[in-house]
């Protein structure tokens, strides 16, 4: 899991959309709750071949310079795909930390697949594999032990409008001027306002 990234040539947007277009199939009408949580660590397991091939992706994407490129706070982000009906109205981003905790009051529709970087790293408490929050789900991403890879699946709530959407419901709104922080205590916190979902949409 954690062994070299393909060559950065070899991995384009559209090739990367292609591998996630094998995950949103799936996702047609389909409660954000821990039953689809179950199936997709069933279907896609850290050990299997979607997996690999996404993270594999995800590196050599940041390698060749088009993935996870900005960066505030001591986290590198950056939104891989716009919402996409041919994704079943998922849009992708992909964050990097490295022990850090951020803040945020709630999230909808959304899909998280975590891979670390560092073997024992943590999102929001598990380990690799896929983390689904339902809509309304109270929300603080953490990363703890090490440096993950974040790739979020996002859908826009038909009741939402953009603008509460995005205040409510990014993933890391980060505020870039955030303070330095001791990274080898806890995590240090990440306030949220609106300057990561305007950068990267």
């Amino acid at each position: 899991m954690l062994g070299a990234a393909m060559d950065s040539s070899t991995v384009t947007r559209e090739s990367f959309r292609g591998l996630i277009k094998e995950v949103t199939d799936r996702l047609q009408g389909r409660a954000l709750d821990a039953a689809l949580q179950n199936e997709l660590n069933e279907c896609f397991p850290v050990q299997g071949e979607v997996f690999a091939r996404i993270f594999d992706g995800c590196r050599a994407a940041i390698a060749a310079g088009w993935m996870c490129e900005r960066e505030g706070g001591g986290i590198k982000y950056g939104r891989v795909i716009k919402p996409d009906t041919e994704l079943n109205g998922f849009s992708v981003d992909v964050v990097d930390m490295n022990s850090l905790k951020g803040r945020i009051t709630a999230t909808e529709w959304r899909i998280d697949l975590i891979m670390p970087l560092t073997a024992e790293a943590k999102f929001d408490g598990s380990g690799a594999g896929w983390l689904v929050y339902g809509p309304g789900s109270a929300h603080f991403p953490t990363v703890t032990d090490g440096r993950a890879l974040i790739l979020y699946l996002l859908r826009k709530a038909r009741s939402t409008s953009r603008a509460e959407h995005a205040a409510r419901t990014h993933p890391l709104n980060i505020n870039l001027e955030l303070s330095s922080a001791d990274h080898t205590r806890s995590p240090p916190e990440i306030s949220m306002p609106r300057l990561y979902n305007a950068a990267t949409t």
